[in-house]
C-alpha cells in the first residue's frame, strides 16, 4: 500500500476560502476531510460525519455516552434506584474527551452549512452536559463543561434559524431567536472567564442574525405601506401621507397586516 499522500494533496491544492470537503469511503462512509498547510507540513485531517468523528466504538457502543447511559439503565432495572451511580474521574476524562470531539466536527458541519448535523450534535454534547454535571464524583468535573452552555446553545439556535430561513419560515426563525437568547439569558452563572466572555458574545451573534433576518425578510402590506408613508414625508407629499395614514389606521383597528389576512377579514 502506498503511504504517500503526495497526490492527495497535489489534486486538492490548499486554499483558504475552499478548505473542507464532504467525501464518501469505499464502505459508504461520509467523511469530512479538511486540508491544512503549516507552513513545511502539509495534509489533510479527516472524521466521519455520523457515529464517533473517530469512527470509534468505546465499550462497543456508538459513543461512550450511551455505554454510560446504558449502564445506568442496567442498574436502575436491578436495583431501582441511581443512588450509587456515579462518573469516575477518568470516565468524565473519557466523555469530555467525546465531547470535544463532537464540538470540533459541528464547527466545520456549521461551515458547510450541514444544520441537520449540527443540530443532532450540539443536542447530544447538551445532553453530555447535563449527564456529567448531574452524575460526576468530583465537583471539578460536575462544573467543567457548564461555562460552555451560551456558546452550544448559540449554536445549536443558529443551525435551526438557517434551516427555517431556507424555507422562508421568518417568523420560526425570529422565535428560535428569541428563545434561543432568553436560554442563554436565564442561565445559571459560572465562575468562569469563558462563561462570562462567551454569554455576552452570542447574546450579541444572536442580535445580529436577528438583524440580518428583518433586511431579509420580505414587507407584508403594512410595511409597505408605512415605507411609503415615509418616502411620502420625505418628499413633503403631504396629501399623500395623509391617506396613507388613513389605511395604515384601518388596517391597524381590523388587526390586519398583510394581503391574504384582509382577505381573511372581508370573508
Amino acid at each position: 500500500m502506498n503511504e504517500d499522500i503526495g497526490q492527495i494533496l497535489e489534486n486538492w491544492p490548499f486554499d483558504p476560502e475552499n478548505s473542507i470537503r464532504k467525501v464518501i469511503d469505499p464502505s459508504g462512509v461520509e467523511k469530512i476531510q479538511v486540508r491544512v498547510d503549516q507552513g513545511a507540513f502539509q495534509g489533510v485531517l479527516q472524521m466521519n460525519l455520523d457515529g464517533r468523528p473517530d469512527g470509534r466504538r468505546p465499550h462497543d457502543a456508538d459513543f461512550a455516552l450511551d455505554h454510560y447511559l446504558e449502564s445506568q439503565k442496567s442498574i436502575l432495572e436491578e436495583e431501582e434506584s441511581l443512588d450509587g451511580f456515579q462518573l469516575s474521574e477518568e470516565e468524565c476524562q473519557e466523555l469530555f474527551d467525546e465531547s470535544r470531539r463532537i464540538y470540533e466536527r459541528y464547527v466545520f458541519l456549521l461551515q458547510i452549512q450541514d444544520y441537520d448535523r449540527v443540530i443532532r450534535d450540539t443536542d447530544r454534547n447538551m445532553d453530555l452536559f447535563r449527564f456529567v454535571n448531574t452524575y460526576a464524583e468530583r465537583e471539578e468535573d460536575q462544573n467543567n463543561l457548564e461555562k460552555w452552555w451560551p456558546y452550544i446553545i448559540r449554536i445549536n439556535g443558529v443551525a435551526r434559524v438557517m434551516l427555517a430561513m431556507q424555507d422562508d419560515d421568518f417568523e420560526s426563525a425570529t422565535k428560535i431567536i428569541d428563545d434561543s437568547r432568553d436560554r442563554i439569558r436565564g442561565l445559571d452563572q459560572v465562575d468562569a472567564e469563558e462563561f462570562r466572555i462567551e454569554k455576552q458574545r452570542s447574546i450579541q451573534a444572536l442580535d445580529d442574525l436577528e438583524q440580518e433576518l428583518l433586511t431579509k425578510r420580505p414587507l407584508n402590506l403594512l410595511d409597505r405601506l408605512k415605507k411609503e408613508l415615509g418616502d411620502a414625508i420625505d418628499k413633503e407629499a403631504f396629501e399623500r401621507a395623509a391617506k396613507l395614514r388613513d389605511r395604515i389606521r384601518e388596517l391597524e383597528e381590523l388587526g390586519v397586516a398583510d394581503a391574504d389576512d384582509l382577505e381573511e377579514t372581508k370573508d
